[in-house]
């Protein structure tokens, strides 16, 4: 069964929430664009207030890109873009939101859920949460927005800690990088969201949404620029198209380590 993205609201509160238990809420290509619609729409819904977004169950917030759905959805260069394209769509959803979006994080926090959560304004964790960025080990090149928003949540050598290493973090350490807000005991985490949430939503609107377009603003003429030289746009096309990003992906759906050869 292919997993969705389903919502309910509490009072102006509303939480979107990815679900995909089998697979640890991983992520196919319809609900990174499902994320992205209805991150939207709720922005849009004038009973709403703030965003939170969850995983469904107790053993993850996302972790990260259905890798079985690779060869169906980014077999070719065509595919690959349509791929990209929609999970950019759920990571910009968060900036372009004029309420607040909260990430609340239990358990897996990997790849694409890592940079959804990193694409959220506020990012509160329970204690059992890990976190981790194995780009490095699936051959994948990473795109400069997403890049321009982890150095900006925890810095230029956080980010290339995450990156380089692709190790497992705790979330104590997760905390100490600065990535998250908050770290609460597990049996916490949804009281201490809610009461986080509504202290928000009891603010200006006009005033957050300000701030919002602001932040948006400082941050994104420069990655705009750096994403189009031509320099970055082949290193991350010579990614994609590589024997190593192959690789990466058997090696992962195979549970064995990868052998990347450069090529």
């Amino acid at each position: 069964m292919s997993g969705t993205v389903f919502s309910r609201q509490h009072a102006s509160v509303r939480h979107l929430v990815i679900s995909n238990l089998a697979k640890r809420n991983a992520m196919s290509r319809d609900m990174w664009q499902s994320l992205a619609d209805q991150i939207a729409q709720a922005d849009a819904d004038p009973s709403v207030r703030v965003i939170v977004l969850e995983g469904d169950g107790d053993q993850a917030f996302v972790s990260g890109a259905d890798i079985s759905t690779f060869e169906a959805q980014r077999s070719d260069p065509e595919d690959q873009r349509r791929f990209s394209a929609a999970v950019e769509a759920a990571y910009g959803a968060p900036g372009k939101a004029s309420k607040p979006v909260i990430a609340k994080i239990r358990g897996i926090c990997f790849g694409g859920g890592l940079g959804l959560a990193a694409a959220c304004d506020l990012r509160v964790a329970a204690d059992d949460a890990r976190f981790r960025m194995p780009a490095a080990r699936l051959g994948l090149g990473y795109g400069t927005q997403g890049i321009a928003r982890f150095i900006s949540v925890v810095g230029v050598a956080n980010t290339l800690d995450m990156f380089m290493t692709a190790r497992v973090f705790s979330a104590k350490d997760a905390l100490g990088m600065g990535f998250v807000r908050d770290l609460v005991p597990t049996g916490q985490l949804d009281q201490h969201v809610a009461v986080l949430a509504d202290s928000i939503a009891e603010n200006a609107p006009l005033t957050i949404a300000a701030l919002k377009r602001t932040v948006s603003a400082l941050s994104s003429a420069q990655v705009e620029e750096l994403a189009t030289r031509p320099e970055i746009v082949e290193a991350l096309a010579r990614c994609a198209q590589s024997e190593d990003y192959r690789e990466g992906a058997k090696a992962f759906m195979e549970k064995r380590t990868p052998n990347f050869q450069g090529r």
